[in-house]
C-alpha cells in the first residue's frame, strides 16, 4: 500500500471509514469487499449531513419559514457519494484518505447504484431543482415514490432493447432515513356515502381497500449550503403482512396475495399502460403519492400552527412537477372539507392559493387523462369533487364564452367521459409555467390559448437549468480546476462569473490545455466503449453524441440517415477527404413504444454493418451505449465535440442534456426548438449550428397535409434515397429484409396517410449540410476550441441557480433560511 501523509483530518476520516468497516460488517480494512469501502465512506458523509440536518431543521422550525413541497414523479438523482462530499467541500480530504487505505475516490464512487427513481429530463431537472433549492439555503422537500425497481435496466440483445428490473436497492440505501412511524394510509375503490349531520353534509367510506404509504427520507445536502433539505420516498405496505386464515388452511400463495398487490403500487415506474391493468396502476400510483404527501403536509403543518387552515398557502406552497402529482388538488379538497370540516369555498381558496403548475411538453401523450368510469370506481370521493369542480368551471366559461361550447369543452375538465389532468391544473393552480420562450409561447397562443386570455397574470415563462455542481464540478474535475485557474471558484456557485472566461476564448494556451483535457476525457470514453461494446474507437475522430429518450420528435432517425449517406459516399469514393466521426448513442425507449424500439435495433443495425466494413477504414464507427442514465451521461458530455439536439422544432420543451453538453464545452448541432433558442441568443450564431424548419414551419405544414412534398424529396435528393430504400432492400439486414419497412412506410406514406410527421426528410438535405460545415470547422483548431471555450463561457444562463431564482422571485417567494 502506498504511503500518503496525511494531515489530522484526513487521518480523522481514515480512522473513521475504517471504524465503520469494523462495525458495520464486522471486517478488518483486510478481508472488506469494495462495496463495505463504499458503504463506509457514504455512512461518513451521511453522519456529518445528519449533523447538520439536525441543525437545520431546528432553525427552519424556529424561523417557521415558508416551504416548497415539489411533487415529481421522477427525480433522477444519480450516484450521491461524489456530489456529496463535493457539497460538503471535502472532496480532497476523501481521496487522500482512500488514498492511505489503498482505494481510488474515482474507482470507490462508481461502486454505488443509481438511484432508479426517474427515467429522463423531467427526473434530472427535479434533481438540479433540489441542488440548487438546498445551496441557495431555501426550505424545500422533493416528493415522490420509492421505486422498488424503477424504470428498467436496458439490456441490448440482437440489436434489440429488451427490459430487465433495476435492482438498485439489492444492496440497501445508505442515505435513505426509513420513519415507519410517519406512514399514513390510502384508501382506494369502495362506496361513499352522504350524510346529513348539523345543517351540513359528512362524508363516510364503506368497503374501500387501505394500503399504507410508509416515508423514507434522503437527506439533501447543498453546495457549502447552510441548510440541508430532504427527498421523501413514498413506499407502499399492505395493512397485513400475511393472511394466516389462508396460509392455515394451506392456501400459501393466496395467504400473501394482498401484500403482493398492494405493494405493487411501488414497484416500477411508469408501468405500460397499453391495457387496462396497467391503467389503473399508473392512477393509483399517482394517487398514493399524492394523499400520502398531501396528509404529511397538513399534519407537519398543523403541529406547527394550529388549525388556522386559511394560513396554509403562506406557509406552504405544493409545486406540481407535470401532470403526474396533478390528483393532489382534489386531495387537498377531500381533506379540508371532509377531515378538517371546512366549506367547499374556504377549502377551494385555500387550494387556489397553495398550488402551481409546471408543463414540461406539448405532446399529447403526457397530456395525461383518464377514463371516467375507472376514475370513478378506484376513487370515488376524488371523483366526486373533480365532477363538482368542473360544474363550477363549466358555469364559469358559460359566462365568459357564452354558448362557445366547443371552447367550454376544450377547456372542461371532464369531457367524453375522460378526466384531463392538465385542465384541472389550468382551472385551479395560482401559477402555470413553461420551461422555456419558445415552449411558453406555444402554450400560451395554442394549447393552453384560453385559459391564458382569461388571466395572463398567472402564466409565466421560466427557463430550465442545471446544477454546475454535479455536470462539470463532479464530473469533469480537471476542466474545473482550469476554469478556476482563470477566474476563481465562484462561478460554481455564482453562474454570472463563467462569462469572464470568454476573455480567454481566443488565447491558445488555454485553448491547449482546454483541448488536452477534452482529449483526456475522450480517451477515458474510448476505454469505456471497448470494455462495454467490443468497439475500437479513435479519441481523435469527431465525437459525434445523441443521449436523450428514444422518440420520433428527438429524430434519432434523422441522425441514423445521415450516417447511412456518408457510409455510402465513402464506400462509392474511397479517397474521398473525410473527417473521420464516431457517432455515439445513449436512450431508452418505452417498452410498449414499439417503433422507438425498432429504431434501437437500426441503430444497432447500422452499427453493425459500418463497424465491421473494411472498405471505410474505419473512418466512421457508430456506438449503442446500452443502459443510458445519469452515471453513463456524466462519461458523455465530458467527451462530446458534438451535441445533437436535433429534435422537430415546437415538440421539445426545453431539454437539459443540451445544457451539459454545453457547459463542458460541446459545440450544439440543433434545430430551434426548446432551450436552443435561447442557447442561440447567449452563445451567438458563430458558436452554435442551427438548421432545419422552425416551429412555425412545422406548424404550417402539420396542417396542411402536402405529400407531394415528400414524394419530391425522395425523388430529387439521391443520397437520401438510396439511404431510405437500405432499409428496405436487406443490406442492413440481409437475414430479415423486411425487418425496418415501418420505418420506411412512416416517412414516405405516413400514419394515417400522413408523411414524414417529424420533418425528418424535411430538414434532411439541411442537417447534411450542417454535418459538412462541422467538419470543416473541426480542422480549423483554432476555430474549433474558440467556439468550445464560447460555449462553456455562456452557459451560466443554463445554471439552475438562475431557474430557481426564477421560480422564487416569480412563484414561490421563499426566504432563505439566515
Amino acid at each position: 500500500m502506498e504511503k500518503v501523509k496525511l494531515n489530522a483530518k484526513e487521518t480523522e476520516l481514515k480512522n473513521e471509514i475504517e471504524g465503520k468497516i469494523s462495525r458495520h460488517f464486522g471486517k478488518t480494512l483486510e478481508d472488506a469487499t469494495p462495496k463495505m469501502v463504499y458503504t463506509a465512506c457514504a455512512l461518513t458523509a451521511r453522519d456529518q449531513i445528519m449533523a447538520r440536518w439536525a441543525i437545520s431543521h431546528k432553525e427552519v422550525k424556529k424561523e417557521g419559514s415558508k416551504k416548497l413541497y415539489y411533487l415529481s414523479f421522477e427525480f433522477l438523482m444519480g450516484r450521491l457519494l461524489a456530489s456529496n462530499i463535493l457539497n460538503l467541500m471535502q472532496t480532497e480530504t476523501y481521496r487522500k484518505a482512500l488514498k492511505a487505505l489503498g482505494y481510488e475516490l474515482s474507482d470507490v464512487v462508481e461502486l454505488e447504484n443509481d438511484a432508479g427513481l426517474g427515467n429522463g429530463g423531467l427526473g434530472r431537472l427535479a434533481a438540479c431543482f433540489m441542488d440548487s433549492l438546498t445551496t441557495m439555503d431555501l426550505p424545500a422537500y422533493g416528493c415522490t415514490i420509492r421505486y422498488e425497481y424503477g424504470l428498467f435496466r436496458q439490456k441490448i440483445v440482437d440489436g434489440y432493447q429488451t427490459e430487465l428490473p433495476d435492482t438498485w436497492l439489492e444492496n440497501g440505501n445508505a442515505w435513505e432515513i426509513a420513519r415507519p412511524e410517519e406512514s399514513v394510509t390510502v384508501s382506494f375503490g369502495g362506496q361513499v356515502y352522504t350524510d346529513w349531520n348539523d345543517g351540513h353534509f359528512s362524508f363516510r367510506y364503506e368497503n374501500a381497500h387501505t394500503i399504507i404509504a410508509m416515508p423514507y427520507d434522503v437527506p439533501l445536502v447543498g453546495y457549502d449550503s447552510k441548510i440541508v433539505n430532504k427527498l421523501r420516498l413514498w413506499s407502499a405496505k399492505a395493512p397485513d403482512v400475511m393472511n394466516m386464515q389462508e396460509f392455515n388452511s394451506g392456501n400459501y400463495i393466496r395467504s400473501t396475495e394482498e401484500k403482493q398487490l398492494a405493494e405493487l403500487i411501488s414497484k416500477v415506474l411508469y408501468p405500460e399502460d397499453n391495457h387496462t391493468e396497467g391503467k389503473e396502476l399508473r392512477l393509483k400510483q399517482q394517487y398514493f403519492l399524492v394523499s400520502a404527501t398531501i396528509q404529511w403536509i397538513l399534519k407537519e403543518y398543523e403541529s406547527r400552527y394550529g388549525y388556522d387552515w386559511h394560513n396554509l398557502p403562506e406557509k406552504a406552497v405544493i409545486h406540481i412537477n407535470d401532470t403526474h402529482p396533478t390528483l393532489a388538488i382534489p386531495e387537498l379538497m377531500r381533506i379540508l372539507i371532509d377531515d378538517k370540516g371546512l366549506g367547499w369555498d374556504e377549502a377551494w381558496d385555500i387550494t387556489r392559493r397553495t398550488f402551481a403548475y409546471t408543463n414540461h411538453t406539448v405532446m399529447s401523450e403526457a397530456l395525461e387523462k383518464w377514463p371516467l368510469d375507472m376514475f370513478k370506481r378506484i376513487l370515488p370521493r376524488i371523483s366526486m369533487i373533480v365532477e363538482e369542480i368542473n360544474r363550477r368551471l363549466m358555469e364559469n366559461l358559460q359566462m365568459v364564452y357564452p354558448n362557445d361550447f366547443g371552447k367550454q369543452k376544450w377547456m372542461a375538465v371532464i369531457s367524453d367521459n375522460q378526466v384531463f389532468m392538465a385542465n384541472l391544473c389550468l382551472a385551479t393552480c395560482f401559477a402555470v409555467n413553461g420551461v422555456s420562450k419558445l415552449h411558453t409561447k406555444i402554450l400560451t397562443s395554442d394549447i393552453f390559448a384560453d385559459y391564458y386570455r382569461l388571466d395572463k397574470s398567472r402564466f409565466h415563462a421560466i427557463t430550465n437549468g442545471i446544477t454546475f455542481r454535479r455536470w462539470i464540478a463532479n464530473c469533469n474535475p480537471a476542466l474545473t480546476e482550469l476554469i478556476s485557474s482563470k477566474i476563481g471558484r465562484d462561478w460554481i456557485r455564482d453562474y454570472k462569473q463563467l462569462e469572464r472566461l470568454k476573455e480567454f476564448a481566443d488565447d491558445k494556451e488555454f485553448q491547449e490545455r482546454f483541448a488536452a483535457i477534452k482529449h483526456e476525457n475522450k480517451v477515458k470514453l474510448a476505454e469505456y466503449i471497448k470494455e462495454h461494446n467490443g468497439i475500437d474507437v479513435d479519441p481523435n475522430s469527431i465525437f459525434d453524441v445523441q443521449a436523450k429518450r428514444l422518440h420520433e420528435y428527438k429524430r434519432q432517425l434523422l441522425n441514423v440517415l445521415h450516417i447511412l449517406a456518408e457510409y455510402n459516399m465513402l464506400v462509392e469514393n474511397p479517397g474521398h477527404e473525410y473527417t473521420p466521426k464516431t457517432y455515439i448513442f445513449g436512450a431508452k425507449a418505452a417498452p410498449g413504444y414499439q417503433r422507438a424500439k425498432l429504431i434501437i435495433k437500426l441503430i444497432n443495425s447500422v452499427a453493425d454493418m459500418i463497424n465491421n466494413d473494411p472498405r471505410i477504414e474505419g473512418k466512421i464507427k457508430v456506438v449503442f451505449l446500452e443502459n443510458y442514465g445519469v452515471s453513463i451521461a456524466e462519461k458523455l458530455v465530458v467527451a462530446a465535440d458534438v451535441s445533437e439536439q436535433i429534435s422537430t422544432a415546437g415538440k421539445e420543451a426545453s431539454g437539459t442534456g443540451n445544457m451539459k453538453f454545453m457547459l463542458n464545452g460541446a459545440v450544439t448541432c440543433g434545430t430551434l426548438d426548446g432551450a436552443n433558442v435561447e442557447m442561440l441568443e447567449q452563445v451567438g450564431e458563430d458558436n452554435i449550428y442551427i438548421f432545419g424548419l422552425k416551429a412555425e414551419e412545422v406548424a404550417a405544414r402539420l396542417k396542411y397535409n402536402n405529400s407531394d412534398e415528400v414524394k419530391t424529396i425522395y425523388s430529387t435528393n439521391s443520397a437520401l434515397r438510396k439511404a431510405l430504400d437500405q432499409l428496405i432492400s436487406g443490406e442492413i439486414e440481409p437475414e430479415n429484409t423486411q425487418i425496418f419497412r415501418d420505418l420506411y412506410q412512416t416517412l414516405l406514406f405516413g400514419d394515417y396517410g400522413f408523411p414524414d410527421t417529424y420533418m425528418v426528410l424535411r430538414d434532411f438535405e439541411a442537417y447534411c449540410l450542417t454535418q459538412d460545415r462541422i467538419s470543416k470547422d473541426y480542422n480549423n483548431k483554432s476555430k474549433w476550441w474558440h467556439m468550445a471555450i464560447m460555449n462553456t463561457a455562456s452557459s451560466g444562463y443554463f445554471s439552475s441557480d438562475r431557474t430557481i431564482d426564477d421560480y422564487n422571485r416569480e412563484i414561490w417567494h421563499l426566504e432563505p433560511i439566515k
